[in-house]
């Protein structure tokens, strides 16, 4: 009930009511009006995404990834102009499709937005603030298969022999041979290496600890480049620049986007360094459970993306297992 229709209903009574029985209704009508704007208050989409984002945090999500929830689930609130209880499965399915009109999206970017938005409505749904979520009857977005790309080991080759300092030797021999994120490599101190037993310490996704393992042809690189330098920067990979600060992943990127394009290798990027890691270690038998392990992956489903078996093994292990 708003303000005005309280007044009108207390007019309309005038005529009815004694002043000690007006007062009373006046009270009871006033309780109602104020409770009302407090349920909405307490329910706004403000509210509920503060509580939302405090249970995310309380899981143990990264504040990058909650920045990201953030503002997929704002927007589409904003758009939709209505309070979270109350958005229909069309009104996000019609949000959807707008979407990838107007941004001209991948299947790929509308999956994540609905993926993002499907855990915001089953958690409205899970703490009871709705019946039921209704993103439920929007199903994944079907999404093409496409191969990725991986370096082969010629790729390989000309990369190293395209560096021209020792640092971007150590670092494409590090990326190659431990598989890491590009985010986890520019983390690393000095401190995290350990060259006897060629392993380090790295933080991954949601500041989870793991250790990564690298090979003789990094280690040896890699002390050389240390040695090499001049500076006291604690962080394991620097600028080339006097200053000498921490390389950033921007910094990383650009390298071996200049690399690639001096060589003429098309798409040269960190990421690409870990898709053929695992693609190589799938090749020559790694279990797929120790895959995951080695690249830091929560759900095993991640791990198959990454490994993606060379059709020549297909045919050999058809031969042995079937013809």
């Amino acid at each position: 009930m708003r303000k005005d229709e309280s007044e009108t209903i207390i007019r309309e009574m005038l005529p009815y009511l004694n002043n000690l029985n007006l007062m009373r209704l006046k009270t009871i009508l006033n309780n109602l009006v104020t409770t009302k704007t407090e349920f909405k208050s307490k329910y706004d989409n403000k509210n509920l995404l503060k509580k939302y984002f405090a249970a995310k945090r309380a899981e143990g999500c990264s504040e990058k990834s909650l920045k990201y929830y953030k503002v997929t689930i704002t927007k589409a609130l904003i758009e939709i102009d209505k309070n979270a209880r109350e958005v229909s499965t069309d009104e996000l399915r019609n949000y959807l499709m707008t979407y990838q009109e107007v941004h001209c999206s991948s299947k790929v970017t509308i999956d994540n937005i609905r993926r993002i938005l499907s855990s915001f409505f089953n958690w409205l749904e899970d703490e009871d603030y709705i019946i039921k979520s209704p993103i439920r009857r929007i199903h994944k977005v079907k999404v093409a298969t496409t191969v990725k790309e991986t370096y082969s080991d010629e790729e390989l080759e000309k990369l190293r022999d395209s560096c021209t300092n020792v640092r971007d030797l150590a670092m494409i021999d590090f990326l190659a041979s431990t598989g890491m994120r590009v985010g986890e490599l520019v983390l690393l101190n000095r401190s995290d290496i350990n060259f006897q037993e060629r392993e380090c310490i790295v933080f991954g996704k949601g500041n989870k600890e793991r250790i990564a393992y690298f090979d003789a042809r990094a280690k040896l690189h890699l002390r050389k480049y240390l040695n090499e330098r001049h500076d006291n920067h604690e962080a394991l990979f620097v600028s080339l620049r006097a200053e000498h600060e921490r390389l950033t992943i921007s910094g990383v990127e650009s390298r071996l986007k200049k690399l690639g394009q001096k060589i003429g290798i098309a798409k040269v990027y960190p990421h690409k360094f870990r898709r053929t890691l695992a693609t190589k270690a799938i090749d020559k038998g790694m279990p797929i459970e120790q895959l995951q392990q080695l690249l830091g992956h929560k759900r095993i489903d991640t791990t198959l993306h990454y490994a993606m078996v060379k059709q020549q093994n297909v045919k050999i292990a058809h031969r042995k297992y079937i013809g």
